[in-house]
């Protein structure tokens, strides 16, 4: 195996966050037309979804986005358990304290980002590939299922609905440090930009997961 010192770690991990972020955005693009925010909201989302399921440079892309994960989750745990290693003893309180509140719990929040998309797989990707069957009861028949109803159908119940919108905001605590903190990792600090980069992280960590929660939300509501 390669050895690899810290920063060479940080900055892998900080690349394959950065590229998170951004499937992020193309996946909330996507999910927000399950509400009705268009006339042919419904026959969008799955012609996104047909797409997104069938095209071949997409596929490669899932190869792409699971390595990505596995990358950024394997690398973050080495670099924590490093962290502890490194300082068996806790700081002393005052010390701790000053570091900010989300860097705290990054491993924390992303045990529970993991455990979010084990849930989400099972309840959609997992189907997709016929190896669970659909929320709604249907046999896990490879690629014939209709995901629009199949959402739907998940975001009306209650239970579900209440997980997912606690899963989101834990979310986005995880985004509002780890945005900031892989531009640092890519050493693009500067006394100008970086308080810019900084507040473009917080809003990117609100709006989001509220865009994602707007789903489950309407579901709720309406």
């Amino acid at each position: 195996m390669i050895k690899q010192s810290s920063i060479t770690k940080k900055f892998i991990m900080a690349f394959a966050g950065i590229f998170l972020v951004l499937f992020l955005l193309v996946h909330l693009g996507i999910n927000l037309f399950i509400l009705p925010i268009h006339v042919n909201h419904q026959e969008i989302f799955g012609q996104a979804v047909k797409f997104m399921t069938s095209n071949l440079v997409v596929k490669v892309f899932e190869v792409v986005l699971f390595s990505t994960f596995i990358i950024h989750m394997a690398y973050g745990v080495i670099l924590q358990v490093q962290n502890w290693m490194a300082r068996p003893r806790r700081y002393k309180k005052g010390g701790w304290s000053q570091t900010s509140f989300f860097s705290k719990f990054m491993i924390h929040t992303g045990i529970i980002v993991l455990i979010f998309l084990v849930i989400h797989f099972i309840n959609f990707y997992f189907v997709k590939l016929g190896w669970t069957a659909a929320p709604s009861g249907q046999a896990p028949v490879r690629g014939d299922h209709d995901f629009y109803p199949m959402a739907v159908n998940l975001f009306s119940n209650t239970p579900y609905a209440i997980l997912y919108i606690v899963l989101i905001i834990l979310l986005g605590f995880h985004l509002s440090h780890a945005f900031q903190s892989a531009f640092q990792s890519l050493g693009l600090n500067h006394s100008k930009y970086s308080p810019i980069i900084r507040w473009i992280g917080y809003l990117y960590s609100i709006i989001v997961p509220l865009g994602f929660i707007c789903i489950p939300l309407y579901f709720l509501v309406f």
